[in-house]
């Protein structure tokens, strides 16, 4: 027979048992996220590459360049996550020594970059394509954790600014959806800015209300989209911002289409005061170049830009 006291010392045995095994059973979410950030510091230059078909080569060519980090483009690789391909994407990046930062996957097609058929095409905005791209982001999602991968980031669309229009909050609800998704993961789900002014940005991120949802900045968009300066949307988002894309570009002057992205420093993005902005704001990302180009010419350009980075980042004296 026991005693009333070895019942309650047996009871408090199984009920901190239960939550040493609960907290074994999120330690790995939390590590390998933990673990990914760790290996690179706050402002460390990266590259957004696209793997397929030859992840090792394409993770080669950012080591050749002197970059430590990359920002994985996946849409190519979605319905193919296989255990293979974690191996392959993870035996690249400890070969060469790099860390993956982000990936992201704005497909399925059709993706319209424009100002008119735009709208009807990308992110989780329109609902003929909706539930594709969520089922496409947590496969990305799923992928990128086996490889310690804090931040799955995509473009969510032109979200309406009227808060009272039924697609604003239905793309709410899908963004909600995605967030405990990766959240689940250990992970980040970050928004890319430009179709959506930083204002709406910002009521999404509220309005979700969750912590596992933050703002991938791309600099040049937010000029392409003719949405804002970017110096002042980090102003507005700043202290969500987990990721970037350092890109440069003009302003539309065609109704129709985008802006003009060019090589960084022909442009009209002022690093210096995006860089400050983001520090003040406690920013511990990386600093992904994209160029939308190809081939030699985006090699070239690529080490040009990194130079371009590294001055302004020595002269502010914050990498």
């Amino acid at each position: 027979m026991h005693s009333r006291s070895s019942l309650f010392n047996r009871r408090r045995f199984l009920e901190l048992s239960a939550q040493a095994a609960a907290a074994v059973a999120l330690e790995p979410k939390i590590f390998s996220q933990q673990k990914a950030s760790e290996r690179y510091k706050p402002f460390a230059l990266g590259l957004l590459i696209k793997p397929f078909p030859n992840p090792e080569e394409k993770i080669a060519v950012v080591r050749q360049l002197g970059i430590p980090t990359c920002f994985l483009s996946l849409d190519n690789y979605i319905g193919k996550f296989t255990p293979a391909l974690v191996t392959q994407m993870r035996d690249a990046l400890d070969k060469h020594q790099v860390v993956a930062t982000t990936a992201e996957v704005v497909n399925p097609q059709p993706l319209k970059w424009n100002f008119v058929e735009g709208p009807s095409t990308i992110g989780v905005v329109p609902r003929a394509y909706r539930a594709a791209r969520i089922d496409a982001l947590k496969q990305t999602s799923d992928f990128a954790k086996q490889l310690g991968i804090g931040n799955i980031q995509t473009h969510c669309g032109f979200i309406p600014e009227n808060p009272k229009d039924e697609l604003y909050e239905e793309t709410v609800q899908a963004i909600r959806e995605l967030t405990l998704h990766c959240a689940g993961n250990g992970q980040s789900f970050l928004m890319e800015t430009g179709q959506e002014t930083p204002t709406t940005m910002l009521r999404v991120i509220r309005d979700v209300n969750h912590p596992a949802l933050g703002v991938g900045l791309d600099t040049a968009n937010l000029i392409l989209y003719g949405k804002a300066n970017p110096v002042d949307a980090v102003k507005v988002l700043g202290p969500y911002v987990r990721a970037m894309h350092a890109k440069d570009g003009k302003w539309p002057t065609d109704p129709k289409e985008l802006g003009e992205e060019v090589v960084i420093g022909k442009g009209e993005v002022d690093f210096a005061k995006v860089f400050s902005e983001l520090h003040a704001a406690g920013y511990k990302g990386a600093v992904s170049i994209e160029r939308e180009t190809s081939g030699p010419k985006q090699i070239e350009d690529v080490r040009e830009e990194k130079v371009y980075l590294e001055r302004i980042l020595a002269q502010l004296k914050i990498a």
